[in-house]
């Protein structure tokens, strides 16, 4: 009687879980669906609006603050009047600027797409030696600042300048934006589709033209766009070898004249050039599907052997390793042997303090910012996220001299006191790396699973608490590596430092600039080296999340 008494009330038992679960499972569908659920259900779906609600308040605020520099030029535009606009920008100066433009990017673009796409071949598909080695030094260009790549060319061959230098020293600086993604995708890429190709009669090279290369499209559009956009906002690089640029004009006209129109017009002019350019990544990525579909899962790709191409296949990572790195750290060190320990003055501490200070409150406040957004986009998908969403990366691709030129207009017409304080900074700070903060929590909040958060509020725990006290919580690794990224940016940001930092305020990237202009290389150099020294950690984290992204 016993033993079958256990047996029936565990039987009782399991059938009452069963039918738990799958009462369970039907109020998320019906919830899921949108039709009328349970009683039960109907009590808790409220403190599930409530987070939404307060949440997609808070991600509203930060996107109409990103919408500020748009909104400015647009005013701008609409204050000064038409005839003035076209006097402005309809001007030879203007056009001149503009050919400078095209010019650059037309040329600088395809070049660093056949560096990096041969490149990231050799190194992910080839059985080049020593392949993992040449695969951080392709990154490894990304932690020397762009205008420290050309202040050690121009000390190294003082008549650099022109178009034909900034082709060239763009090339060396950006290309590793398009490395990264188009090496990502190659190990990601299945080779079944290469050997299918190739037996119907292709040989390697209409096998890689037709099969490879367009399955490479998405990286190289995403990594051509970053480099497109970066062109458009360098500002240390095009002064320091004499090319006028956009942001070169506008600084220019900016310390010129604060606030004058002629400088907001060319900031229109350089937004869009920006849209123009989101706008034509648009169209060249079209909508083809690049997911495998299939049972089983990919096998790794096949490493061709080079045979004799070995050598100049070694050649080329050599060459670009000595112009990317050697040049800067062999002129760096020459100027550091020449000053002596006289150049490490106590100024060079202050920036390095006053920088890291900046980096830290910068990161922090752009993490919080991009939190209420990328908490969004994982658990409440919809149109409204999306147009909130773009809101927030849509600033990260304006270049800092026009999200400056507007917070100064802005501060000098309004509210003077802000002009030219750390809040001001800290705000343009936030601006112009809310994508990067963006890209490390989401991936981090996907992560976390929506079930703990439910059972957190099944506990007592209201809708705020649970996220905060679980989901942040499992995220926090994701939103500290924001902080590292974002921060690390604000290291090197120069145009936004010189326009928008107090009086007294001198980071690293500033006190350099200052140096440079008065042609003293030897005093200019422990601060680009204390830049470099901070910006390792970044390429060694892209560096890491590329293996990872790829499952490595």
């Amino acid at each position: 009687m016993t033993k079958s008494g256990n047996r029936s009330s565990k039987a009782v038992a399991f059938l009452f879980q069963r039918v738990k679960a799958s009462a369970l499972l039907q109020d998320n569908r019906l919830l899921a669906s949108g039709n009328e659920a349970p009683r039960a259900s109907r009590m808790v779906l409220p403190r599930w609006r409530m987070p939404h609600a307060s949440v997609v308040l808070l991600a509203s605020i930060v996107a109409i603050f990103s919408l500020v520099p748009l909104g400015f030029i647009a005013w701008v535009t609409y204050d000064v009047g038409w005839e003035t606009v076209k006097t402005l920008v309809f001007r030879p100066r203007v056009g001149e600027l503009l050919v400078n433009t095209v010019l650059l990017e037309s040329i600088t673009v395809p070049l660093s797409i056949a560096l990096a796409v041969t490149l990231a071949w050799l190194t992910e598909r080839t059985d080049i030696p020593f392949a993992r080695l040449w695969a951080w030094l392709a990154i490894a260009p990304l932690a020397v600042p762009a205008f420290v790549h050309s202040y050690a060319w121009v000390s190294l061959l003082p008549g650099m300048r022109g178009l034909q230098s900034g082709v060239f020293v763009s090339v060396l600086a950006y290309y590793p934006f398009l490395y990264l993604p188009v090496a990502a995708a190659l190990r990601r890429l299945d080779p079944a589709i290469e050997d299918a190709a190739a037996s119907l009669g292709l040989d390697p090279w209409r096998v890689f033209f037709r099969t490879v290369l367009p399955q490479l499209r998405l990286a190289i559009c995403g990594g051509s766009l970053l480099i497109a956009l970066h062109l458009l906002s360098e500002y240390g690089l095009f002064v320091m070898i004499r090319f006028d640029t956009f942001a070169t004009a506008i600084v220019d006209q900016f310390q010129s004249s604060y606030n004058s129109p002629a400088s907001n017009m060319l900031g229109g002019v350089l937004v869009a050039c920006c849209l123009f350019l989101l706008g034509l990544e648009i169209l060249l990525r079209g909508n083809e599907r690049y997911a495998r579909v299939g049972s089983g899962s990919a096998r790794p790709a096949d490493r061709r052997r080079l045979g004799w191409f070995v050598v100049p296949a070694v050649a080329l990572p050599i060459v670009l390793a000595a112009l990317t790195l050697g040049v800067p750290l062999i002129t760096l060190g020459r100027w550091l042997y020449l000053g002596g320990l006289g150049i490490w003055r106590i100024e060079v501490a202050s920036a390095f303090a006053q920088t890291i200070v900046l980096a830290v409150a910068g990161g922090v406040l752009t993490t919080i910012a991009a939190a209420p957004m990328a908490w969004l986009s994982v658990r409440a998908p919809g149109r409204l996220q999306r147009i909130l969403e773009a809101c927030h990366y849509y600033v990260g691709s304006l270049p800092g001299v026009v999200v400056a030129l507007a917070l100064v207009s802005i501060t000098v017409r309004l509210i003077l006191p802000l002009y030219q304080t750390f809040a001001t900074l800290l705000v343009a700070y936030v601006l112009l790396f809310l994508p990067r903060a963006m890209v490390g929590l989401r991936a981090s909040i996907a992560q976390a699973p929506v079930e703990l958060e439910r059972a957190a509020m099944g506990l007592g725990r209201t809708p705020g608490q649970a996220v905060r006290q679980i989901t942040m919580r499992l995220a926090a690794p994701g939103a500290a590596a924001s902080v590292a990224l974002a921060a690390l940016g604000i290291t090197n940001e120069l145009t936004a430092t010189l326009m928008l930092s107090p009086n007294g305020v001198d980071t690293l990237a500033t006190k350099f600039w200052s140096m440079t202009s008065e042609i003293d290389y030897v005093s200019a150099a422990p601060y680009a080296f204390m830049m470099v020294v901070l910006s390792l950690p970044l390429t060694l984290m892209l560096y890491a999340q590329s293996k990872r992204t790829a499952g490595q």
